[in-house]
């Protein structure tokens, strides 16, 4: 029993050198914390603390709803359960390709509802514009459409407009893409006039991403750099039901995953390296 108590004890000296090796490598002293508690206040002070640099926002429709604009998917409130009246064949296809090429009059009359320019920035906005004075924001991942972010004062590089914006459009002839200014879309939606493309006479669909269609390229290519350097991850006013944009927080989780294997095998390793060791010095 004696020689199991002290084989114990010294398995708990080696682990706590392990322990005290990999905080000195990882650069955390032992027992620090990144949040000193788990409130909004620990994330405040961690903000001010001067160690967190690099933040990323990811936002979605609730941090709009005070503005006045509502959300996709609240019972009774949200967008998709106040549709009756396009006599759409279900809420989604309001925003389906197929089926805005074939009836494009309720998107645009929804549009006419809800475009851009009627509505003010909420805290939210304002709070992800102080970000970027400070120059903490490493950049704002958002699914809305409704451009509140750039009118708050962030600009084309602090955003990544994932499911597209009304701030430009294009025919969607693949044989054309004629680009169109916000101005130009703004005046045929409110003229009630369904846009057509001066060049071919295809439909002008702002750049928002519909169902069937594909997120921008700068979306994926921008978040391989992103996130491996963020430092605090904010999400606001998004439930993370739409893919791929709610893959983004398996990003995270895929790094901490891969931190974790990594500081596994290398305990593993120099606890078998410490046991050779021990064993080695017996023998002799």
């Amino acid at each position: 029993d004696d020689s199991s108590n002290e084989g114990d004890a010294s398995g708990d000296t080696e682990m706590d050198f392990l322990r005290g090796l990999f905080s000195r490598t990882l650069g955390l002293s032992s027992g620090e914390k990144v949040l000193d508690e788990l409130t909004l206040d620990g994330v405040a002070r961690y903000i001010l603390s001067g160690k967190c640099k690099n933040i990323i926002c990811m936002v979605g429709a609730g941090i709009s709803t005070s503005a006045g604009i509502p959300d996709f998917r609240s019972p009774g409130t949200g967008l998709y359960a106040n549709l009756q009246k396009f006599n759409l064949p279900y809420p989604e296809a309001i925003f389906q390709i197929d089926y805005f090429k074939k009836h494009p009059e309720p998107f645009f009359a929804l549009a006419r509802e809800l475009y851009p320019g009627q509505f003010k920035p909420t805290v939210c906005h304002y709070f992800m514009r102080m970000l970027k004075d400070k120059g903490l924001l490493t950049r704002c991942y958002s699914q809305n459409i409704d451009t509140l972010e750039r009118v708050a004062g962030l600009e084309g590089e602090d955003l990544i407009e994932a499911h597209g914006t009304f701030h430009t459009s294009h025919c969607v002839s693949f044989l054309c893409r004629k680009e169109y200014s916000m101005d130009w879309m703004k005046n045929k939606i409110f003229s009630e006039d369904i846009p057509k493309c001066d060049s071919c006479g295809s439909l002008v669909k702002p750049d928002i991403v519909f169902f069937g269609e594909n997120l921008p390229a700068r979306f994926f290519t921008t978040m391989k750099m992103d996130f491996p350097r963020c430092d605090l991850l904010i999400i606001m006013g998004t439930s993370l039901q739409v893919q791929p944009f709610a893959s983004l927080l398996n990003i995270c989780i895929i790094l901490i995953n891969i931190l974790i294997k990594q500081i596994n095998f290398t305990v593993t390793f120099l606890h078998c390296f410490f046991l050779k060791q021990s064993e080695f010095v017996l023998s002799c």
